[in-house]
């Protein structure tokens, strides 16, 4: 190494300008360090000039915090959340304008797939972005602190905001419970807040799940109008306790059904199964309390015949029947999809919607091992969903379809949907 690149190299604690180039996955700016290596910065975005400090200085990487905005690129707007002008972990996008989200989220997509999962060439994404862009949250987790204010979380601290509310938030979902006159809940325990279809908010209190965990023990009723959350989508009307999870963009779910019954009906004109036209069978995996049951059943029914569908989910609080699903022939089951996926009959069509950690590769072997002619394939994080579509072009099945859903507008989450099929 010569004296001069000595000089340049990075240390941890150095502060130093960069300018961000692109997006990566993980809502995190990526530039060039003044030594050469990639530098990834949170809250930096395309075209910023800033001035940051490396926290993390690895062979081939550095990991910095900003620090100062010197020049904002043009795409760095006034912030929308004033809990994330806090350091709540609510908005990392608050400060970038929504018009470039959808484009941004796309070129993300795009190179999991190529980095992860070695596709270089993809359908056409139909990208999707949905409305409104603030307030479209019915439903939050919040965490309550020593002195049993309620409020949301730093980034990347146990930490609380709780004198000001996230702007995600559909109008009425925290008054009384966030803020400065707000009421205490217990110390250390976690609040849920829900609005339904019917505009009544739910709030019950629930000890603070471990990461990556769902806690779905009610510890104590805060407001319940009713004893289920009621909620309607695609024609059909759901009740479950507030902890069971459901889609949080309050136009998530008519989109997501809507997508899947296009595109499973555009696809199965011609997939009938000639020795059984009476009968078909669907798989609904991960399928909480049975959004995609309808569409499923519906769209996949031969003419004059009838669709079983086996809706499988672990959560106690999503099992039980739906008296909005009455009619339809559907079986739910409490398991996980790995335990149960090869005891269940044959399916036509699949459609899956895992946990921001996927599938993985025992689950999708095991769908695809049944040979199903159609699967649509939910992600809700690029990167395992990426990984998932590697296991199935491993297991024979070819990207037909893809979507990404801007269903989380001011952070860098979003959905995509995917149409699996058979390769040939």
């Amino acid at each position: 190494m010569s004296e001069t690149e000595a000089a340049v190299n990075v240390s941890t604690g150095e502060s130093f300008d960069i300018s961000i180039e692109r997006m990566a996955h993980g809502g995190v700016g990526i530039g060039s360090a003044p030594d050469g290596r990639v530098c990834f910065v949170a809250g930096g975005f395309p075209g910023d000039l800033l001035t940051v400090t490396a926290r993390k200085v690895k062979k081939s990487f550095v990991e910095a915090d900003l620090t100062a905005v010197v020049k904002p690129g043009p795409h760095r707007v006034e912030s929308s959340c004033p809990a994330a002008e806090r350091g709540a972990g609510c908005c990392d996008f608050a400060e970038l304008d929504p018009a470039v989200e959808p484009e941004i989220k796309v070129e993300v997509l795009l190179d999991q797939l190529r980095r992860v999962a070695r596709i270089e060439t993809t359908p056409e994404v139909d990208s999707i972005d949905l409305e409104p862009q603030r307030g479209w949250r019915t439903r939050v987790r919040l965490g309550v602190d020593k002195h049993g204010r309620a409020g949301t979380r730093k980034r990347g601290s146990t930490e609380l905001i709780t004198d000001v509310a996230c702007t995600q938030l559909v109008p009425g979902l925290v008054d009384g419970l966030v803020g400065r006159d707000a009421r205490t809940f217990t110390p250390g325990a976690e609040v849920i807040a829900v609005i339904d279809s019917d505009g009544d908010r739910h709030v019950v209190e629930s000890r603070k799940a471990s990461r990556g965990r769902r806690v779905e023990t009610v510890r104590e009723v805060i407001e319940a109008p009713t004893t289920d959350v009621v909620q309607r989508a695609d024609g059909h009307e759901f009740r479950f306790p507030p902890t069971a999870f459901w889609q949080a963009h309050v136009a998530a779910p008519d989109t997501y059904t809507r997508i899947a019954r296009e595109w499973l009906a555009a696809e199965d004109a011609d997939t009938v199964d000639a020795g059984d036209a009476a009968h078909c069978t669907a798989w609904d995996l991960y399928g909480g309390v049975g959004l995609f049951v309808p569409a499923l059943a519906e769209v996949t029914a031969p003419k004059g015949g009838q669709t079983t569908v086996y809706s499988v989910d672990y959560s106690p609080a999503a099992a039980g029947t739906q008296p909005g699903l009455d009619g339809i022939d559907v079986e739910f089951r409490t398991a996980k999809v790995e335990q149960v996926a090869a005891q269940l009959p044959q399916p036509s069509t699949v459609i899956l919607d895992p946990p921001r950690t996927g599938a993985g590769a025992d689950v999708i072997t095991a769908v695809a091992s049944a040979s199903p002619r159609k699967v649509v394939h939910v992600g809700c994080d690029p990167a395992t969903f990426a990984r998932d579509l590697a296991y199935w072009s491993e297991c024979g099945y070819h990207l037909h379809r893809l979507a990404m859903i801007n269903a989380f507008p001011g952070t860098h989450h979003f959905e995509t949907l995917a149409l699996l099929v058979p390769q040939a």
